[in-house]
């Protein structure tokens, strides 16, 4: 939706930008980070080659009535080219007016943009020119925001806000140079409703304002998508060590009680890669409309409330956000062709965190199940229109970059570097890649830089042949991949194939209190195609698959239900997506159901129902599945 179609709201607020702290970086880096390489962002209009943003400052007011933030933003310069114009990226939001040093106003421009990029702003400036504040609102359908109603939360009395600024949308909420190749520090001070807490991606407070108002500071330098803010009735509890839990009221207890581990997590991850280098860990439980499992904002995770299964199952979430605490956030893709090297990384080094808490054997079936799922996405895309999205190094241009955010960039990733770690020997890798995060560390890297400094710093020295070339840029998986197996998914295989003869649910011989979250999971997966509407009411008595409770479980029953004609799930998956916002789930439930006109006729009025509850992430990719 373009600027030119939203009308401005009645009411605007200017707030003052004020302070800057001070970096925790040194001169060096931060004259690195400026001197940093060109590199071409085809998703930012950004002219950050000539012009980029060092530190943004927020002064901005939450309003819930209106549904918008209402304020400012100071942009602080680096000019070393001396042009006279600074590009913004902007979507969804109003400029009403920009200053230059604070005091200078000065013309600016809006271009007709697009639906996928929004609009560019080009503000006048000069050589002098040392910071640009833009005085804006946003609108309702600001993509990146998502105002809940207090029945959509946990509590059902106070109405919460987050924001969700990966890949593209930090623009449509802070008019910006939204590109993950521009690293910059960043402050804030945010009004809220007095008896709610705020929370940014940034240093956070403990407990609820008098007044309403906050202040937040990122010191280390940051790509824009991971500038985060979060409004609503939150309370916190601290975990131990560098971490806590954030959550509403509600669920603050089954929060905690879900997370015992987490201070034992970063423990682990600074044994294998270095120190932690944000401070503190911690975690905030959103509604359930979130649009992801979880979302690594530095210093505090976003997390679905589907991993709150009772059982601490589901925490390996956890530790595939702590992972991006150097994957993605210490060292950042340069540009959305690059994805790889955020979640790759992240899985790999999430799987090395599970293996050193929990065992192999549990971080084997993890992986083992995040294969069969890269199997199957793997076969999708290379029979859709662009088999080259099976490539690590992608081609986004002209689309958005949410198409390169699949099981190849996270999966293929891991078994990349999981294969060539078996090439080398796990020592040597991990001498390697603590290296690539110390002498990455707070800067973007491109694909070919990986490979460069990859060749140099083990492949070479350790006169390894191994073929990277075959992995980053042709398609599918390599016959070089190495082979995840799990011994215990070899027995619940075995069982699986007995479905459809079986007399009785005993036949299989399962103990039911013994599987883990991943057993039940394969199990499900296994089921044989000729299984009858018949056993599988049989399987739902015995194991209580459809109301089990915990959402991953549920999700592939759904799915197999679907599938044997089992439509006794029907009411309980039409509450499930009704509350649940996670694409993770959405997406393959929906495209299921999108594959017979019957369920097709229901998912789309389960949908009419479930559609406010998304975020726009979440609803982008539904639409496209079912017509909408």
């Amino acid at each position: 939706m373009s600027i030119k179609n939203i009308l401005p709201l009645s009411i605007f607020i200017v707030l003052i930008a004020c302070s800057q702290p001070k970096s925790e970086l040194t001169k060096e880096i931060q004259t690195d980070l400026i001197e940093k390489a060109e590199v071409t962002d085809l998703h930012s209009y950004a002219n950050m080659n000539e012009v980029n943003t060092t530190h943004l400052h927020l002064d901005l007011a939450v309003d819930f009535d209106t549904k918008s933030l209402i304020g400012s933003v100071k942009h602080t310069i680096n000019n070393s080219k001396k042009t006279t114009k600074i590009i913004f990226d902007t979507k969804q939001l109003l400029v009403s007016k920009v200053l230059l040093n604070d005091t200078e106003e000065t013309t600016f421009t809006v271009s007709e943009g697009s639906e996928l990029l929004g609009n560019a702003l080009a503000v006048v400036i000069n050589e002098n020119t040392k910071s640009v504040t833009l005085f804006y609102n946003t609108f309702p359908e600001s993509e990146a925001l998502q105002w809940l109603t207090p029945q959509q939360t946990a509590g059902k009395t106070q109405p919460f806000l987050f924001t969700q600024g990966e890949a593209i949308l930090t623009r449509s909420w802070i008019p910006c140079q939204d590109s993950p190749s521009n690293r910059i520090t960043y402050s804030a001070n945010i009004t809220v409703p007095s008896h709610l807490m705020a929370l940014m991606s940034a240093t956070n407070p403990t407990e609820k304002s008098e007044d309403g108002t906050y202040s937040f500071e990122m010191t280390n330098p940051i790509p824009s998508y991971l500038i985060a803010l979060a409004v609503g009735d939150i309370t916190f509890k601290d975990l131990g060590g560098k971490t806590g839990v954030y959550a509403e009221p509600s669920m603050l207890e089954k929060s905690a009680n879900e997370f015992p581990e987490v201070k034992d997590m970063v423990v682990a991850a600074e044994e294998l890669y270095g120190d932690y280098k944000w401070g503190r860990f911690d975690i905030l439980v959103l509604p359930p409309s979130f649009p992801f499992g979880g979302m690594e904002n530095p210093k505090l995770t976003f997390a679905t409330p589907t991993i709150i299964a009772g059982d601490k199952s589901l925490v390996s979430l956890i530790a595939h956000e702590l992972a991006h605490s150097w994957s993605g956030n210490l060292v950042t893709n340069a540009t959305w062709d690059d994805f790889w090297l955020n979640e790759g990384f992240t899985v790999y080094f999430e799987n090395r965190i599970m293996e050193k808490i929990f065992g192999t054997e549990r971080s084997d079936m993890l992986l083992s199940i995040e294969y069969q799922e890269l199997l199957h996405e793997n076969d999708d895309i290379l029979s859709g229109s662009h088999p080259e999205d099976t490539h690590l190094k992608l081609d986004l241009k002209g689309r958005n970059p949410d198409d390169g955010m699949t099981g190849i960039a996270y999966v293929k990733g891991a078994l990349f570097l999981k294969t060539m770690e078996n090439a080398v020997g796990r020592e040597k890798f991990d001498v390697f890649i603590n290296g690539y995060f110390n002498h990455h560390a707070f800067q973007t890297i491109t694909t070919e830089d990986f490979i460069a400094y990859t060749n140099e710093n083990l492949l070479t020295p350790n006169n390894s042949d191994f073929n990277m070339d075959e992995w980053i840029f042709e398609k599918g998986i390599p016959e070089s991949c190495v082979k995840i197996e799990s011994e215990r998914f070899k027995i619940i295989d075995a069982k699986a194939l007995l479905i459809p003869e079986m007399k009785s649910i005993s036949d299989l011989n399962i103990n039911k209190e013994a599987l883990t979250t991943q057993e039940w999971i394969r199990f499900i997966r296994q089921i044989p195609a000729g299984t009858s509407v018949k056993k599988m009411a049989e399987l739902d008595k015995a194991f209580n698959m459809t109301n089990r409770g915990n959402s991953e479980v549920m999700a592939e029953w759904y799915i197999q239900s679907i599938r044997k004609g089992y439509t006794a799930v029907n009411a309980s998956m039409e509450a499930f997506l009704i509350e649940v916002g996670r694409r993770k789930f959405l997406e393959p439930i929906y495209t299921e159901l999108a594959k017979t006109e019957i369920n097709l006729s229901l998912a789309k009025a389960i949908y009419a129902k479930a559609r406010p509850n998304y975020h726009a992430i979440s609803f982008n990719t539904v639409d496209e599945i079912l017509g909408w």
